[in-house]
């Protein structure tokens, strides 16, 4: 009987060996770019982002758009995930001095015309519950700058069927006065420093005293701390950074008042 002899193949990988390193790179190289950020995006898209939100080139939305389409992204992915994550990777960038206030600003506008760009293939949405289109009003306090979060929070309302404005840092009293006027059935206040929540509270107070019945008012934005000691302190109703979660809360108790 005759046996293959192996010894040879086993003891010479010849031209293969040097493919190995090559191969272990690769892998690497695709694990990395697979690589999913706490929040559920994908890093390398991430970096897609930010790294064209920042560049000396111009920016062009449409294709930017067709770039992200091309990643087999929803719009709703990238309203509700990648454009918010670009702009936190931006204010950290700014954050350790790797960005100048200029450069953060003009990737922070850029990721708001992409956002104007995505919210225009929305579907909007029935409101959760309810058959009445419900009104919103997002309201970024004084002194307060992530006015791109405001904007993504109005679009996250409008594909849930709600009719959403937005008050960039106006007085409480202009904002009581106006929420006096147009009788939103929700308020939705973004807060990205607990200094801001005092100007909140009076804003709240306002509108607590001259408007009835009383808009449902919610806390969110990136601010950081007791969340049930801030709600409180603000005299808002719930704290969430899900705009779903203020709208059901407005359906269930428009519902519970005999008015939906």
């Amino acid at each position: 009987m005759t046996h293959d002899d192996t010894r040879g193949t086993m003891m010479n990988p010849g031209p293969y060996r040097d493919l190995e390193p090559l191969a272990s790179k690769v892998i690497m190289m695709l694990s990395e770019r697979q690589a999913v950020t706490p929040a559920g995006a994908r890093q390398v898209i991430v970096d897609y982002l930010v790294r064209t939100a920042l560049a000396k080139r111009g920016f062009d939305p449409v294709q930017v758009m067709h770039e992200l389409r091309g990643h087999r992204l929803t719009v709703d992915a990238v309203i509700d995930v990648y454009i918010p994550q670009s702009a936190v990777c931006l204010g950290e960038m700014w954050m350790e001095s790797d960005i100048d206030f200029a450069e953060v600003t003009i990737g922070s506008l850029r990721l708001q015309s992409l956002l104007i760009e995505a919210s225009v293939e929305v579907d909007h949405r029935p409101s959760v519950d309810t058959d009445d289109v419900m009104h919103a009003l997002v309201v970024v306090p004084e002194a307060e700058q992530h006015l791109l979060g405001a904007n993504v929070v109005a679009a996250q309302l409008r594909r849930l069927g709600c009719e959403a404005a937005v008050s960039i840092c106006e007085t409480p009293k202009t904002v009581a006065a106006r929420v006096t006027c147009d009788q939103p059935d929700m308020v939705l206040f973004t807060c990205a420093r607990s200094a801001a929540l005092d100007s909140i509270a009076r804003t709240v107070q306002k509108i607590r005293e001259n408007t009835h019945p009383t808009p449902v008012i919610a806390l969110g934005g990136p601010v950081r701390g007791d969340l049930d000691g801030m709600r409180e302190k603000a005299g808002a109703d719930l704290m969430t950074n899900t705009a779903k979660d203020v709208v059901s809360f407005c359906a269930k108790r428009k519902k519970a008042l005999g008015q939906g």
